[in-house]
């Protein structure tokens, strides 16, 4: 995870589910989430698949548009596209493995932007198979922001996380205890 706010909610995700596989929707507390809110969202497993529940104000920014209530594979452009990401949704609550994907973007101006997806899977009152936790972050913020917005999205790279597997983070090593500073008073003073 590359991006600031990924690397955040992922975290915050991870230290909330502990040993289980997904923590609850209810567990959530957008405070904790405050620096990363604006790129969050919560998916909803519909009929018709994922559907955003919830989507921050910069996400719905970069397409120009609110998006609750909308499809999530609607933001991606063709049909091949769009069913690679519900499988992939389908597989996050499947498996209760969380995933990172790098995006390639185009504005319709014809602006380049990368992207870090996230998606991890929640439970929602005991039940699986009905919520995700999700951010879709920039890696810088576009200048254009508001002007334009994006018109295509392509994954260009993915990797899964999976619940058994233990975090990819570096072991955090205690520093030594400092000595504690002493007073030293010199003899002398004013002559």
């Amino acid at each position: 995870m590359k991006n600031p706010s990924t690397r955040l909610v992922f975290d915050y995700w991870d230290t909330l589910r502990g040993e289980r596989s997904a923590p609850e929707r209810g567990e959530i507390e957008p405070g904790a989430l405050r620096h990363a809110l604006a790129d969050t969202f919560v998916l909803e497993n519909d009929q018709i698949g994922p559907v955003f529940r919830l989507a921050g104000t910069r996400l719905c920014a970069l397409f120009g548009r609110e998006q609750r209530g909308r499809p999530f594979a609607a933001l991606w452009t063709g049909v091949e596209a769009q069913g690679d990401m519900r499988r992939l949704v389908q597989t996050v609550m499947d498996e209760s493995a969380g995933a990172v994907a790098g995006l390639a973007a185009e504005t319709v101006e014809g602006q380049p932007l990368h992207l870090e997806l996230l998606l991890l899977p929640l439970r929602y009152r005991g039940r699986t198979h009905a919520r995700v936790l999700g951010a879709l972050s920039p890696a810088v913020a576009p200048e254009w922001l508001g002007l334009d917005t994006l018109d295509t999205m392509r994954m260009v790279s993915l990797r899964m996380i999976w619940p058994d597997a233990a975090p990819a983070r570096p072991p955090v090593e205690a520093a030594p205890p400092r000595a504690r500073p002493r007073l030293m008073l010199l003899p002398g003073g004013r002559s």
